[in-house]
């Protein structure tokens, strides 16, 4: 993995914006793997207000809680559509999330799959880390080559989005998620992670051994991954200022 860090979220979103938009440039008809959550929304703020144009672009999302219809105000559907695709030039047939409200969801993950592999795979995929080390909804225990399924949220993972609902026993105890092997299968990652309550999973995710327990660490293997991160969420990292000399010194020019 390469390690940026940043001072702050607002630099941490910047440095994602220019990411996405060098890739975008470099390849009009980018496919793009949206991630949700509290990190992302300054990359999709910038997203949303630049005069980048997606009008060839695709889109697909991580994961979505099983149950919730598009319309729900917690669901993931909702949330993409407001913090970015309603305010971007996107085709709608370009753009495909998963459906929680699937009368099988079988069905409705393995049509996933091939939506992925029908428009060449994933070139973007946009991540987040959970502070159990999930990505997805990849919980920890989850096997390093699994695909898009139905999985069972931990109750950790239940507490944290716990304030998207009325109260804890509103949240749904499954959801639908892209597995870690698909996550892989992406040409390119870019995990965000900002705020000292990361720093924990951060040091595990990037310095630690690869394990189920932590589905984050299988980026260590991924050939083109890239994890950004404020000062704050690296503030643990052994080599937290050899990553700065690295991108200062402008290891990326000619790579």
């Amino acid at each position: 993995m390469d390690i940026i860090i940043r001072a702050n979220p607002e630099d941490v979103a910047a440095e994602a914006y220019e990411f996405v938009a060098a890739a975008l440039t470099r390849k009009p008809d980018l496919t793009i793997g949206l991630a949700t959550g509290r990190t992302p929304l300054g990359l999709y703020r910038l997203m949303r207000e630049s005069r980048l144009d997606f009008s060839t672009a695709r889109f697909f999302n991580l994961d979505e809680f099983a149950g919730l219809g598009q319309d729900h105000p917690a669901s993931f559907h909702r949330y993409l559509a407001e913090q970015l695709l309603r305010w971007i030039n996107v085709r709608s047939d370009h753009v495909r999330l998963l459906r929680g409200d699937s009368k099988d969801f079988r069905i409705e993950c393995g049509g996933y799959e091939q939506a992925i592999r029908s428009c060449g795979g994933i070139d973007v995929q946009i991540l987040g880390v959970g502070r159990n080390g999930h990505i997805g909804f990849n919980e920890p225990g989850s096997s390093l080559g699994s695909r898009t399924r139905i999985k069972t949220l931990e109750a950790q993972s239940i507490q944290e989005y716990a304030s998207l609902f009325k109260s804890p026993d509103q949240v749904p105890r499954f959801c639908l998620t892209m597995g870690v092997g698909t996550i892989m299968e992406a040409k390119s990652v870019l995990l965000l992670a900002t705020g000292r309550e990361k720093a924990d999973i951060v040091q595990r995710m990037i310095e630690g051994p690869v394990t189920a327990e932590v589905p984050g660490t299988a980026l260590q293997f991924h050939p083109h991954g890239t994890v950004v991160l404020d000062e704050e969420a690296a503030q643990k990292l052994a080599r937290r200022e050899y990553w700065k000399w690295v991108y200062q010194n402008e290891w990326r020019v000619g790579m």
